[in-house]
């Protein structure tokens, strides 16, 4: 397995708080924004995200998390069956401008998903996509974040992954990693 550093855990820090200005400059005071972050892993970004918002603001903006597991279009095809997540939107998103938040773009699937399973909290006014790393050349969708950290060249047969202390992943930095298998 070969492993490659894309973004260290100061370099993460840095596009945070980049991505966050973008933010703020695109919604200056958040009265009509919410966050969402995409069950599993983008909801650990954008937890990140809405702390960093919320000190730059100074108060705390709507933070939702989604789970979009039925709504994938290969939710049956799979040999092991999907565990879906806790979706947790305290809010209606009804007329709001949404952010949706998710750590890697690949095919742009979870995305579709997520577009689905949002609107059983009402019709919002826009959507917009932040993601932490863009997979280029390999959208099977449509489908373009607003909002990227990095965007990267990559094959199909690595993957990215983003390790984030104080989470699930049990590690001392946050950093982010391509991966091949081949050696």
């Amino acid at each position: 397995m070969n492993r490659r550093i894309l973004l260290s855990n100061k370099d993460l820090e840095i596009t945070l708080l980049r991505l966050c200005h973008q933010l703020v400059e695109n919604h200056e005071d958040f009265d009509n924004t919410v966050l969402i972050g995409m069950q599993p892993r983008g909801s650990y970004l954008a937890k990140r995200i809405h702390a960093l918002l919320g000190n730059i603001l100074g108060k705390d903006i709507p933070l939702g998390l989604l789970d979009s597991t039925f709504h994938r279009d290969d939710f049956r095809r799979r040999n092991m069956p999907l565990q879906a997540n806790a979706t947790q939107v305290p809010f209606l998103i009804e007329n709001k401008k949404v952010v949706l938040v998710d750590d890697v773009l690949y095919t742009g699937r979870s995305v579709r998903a997520a577009l689905d399973a949002m609107t059983a909290f009402g019709r919002p006014q826009s959507v917009e996509l932040l993601v932490l790393i863009d997979r280029k050349y390999t959208r099977e969708l449509p489908i373009a974040a607003r909002y990227v950290g990095k965007s990267i060249d990559s094959v199909q047969s690595q993957r990215v992954k983003v390790e984030w202390t104080n989470e699930a992943d049990n590690i001392s930095e946050d950093a982010v990693w391509l991966i091949s298998d081949q050696a």
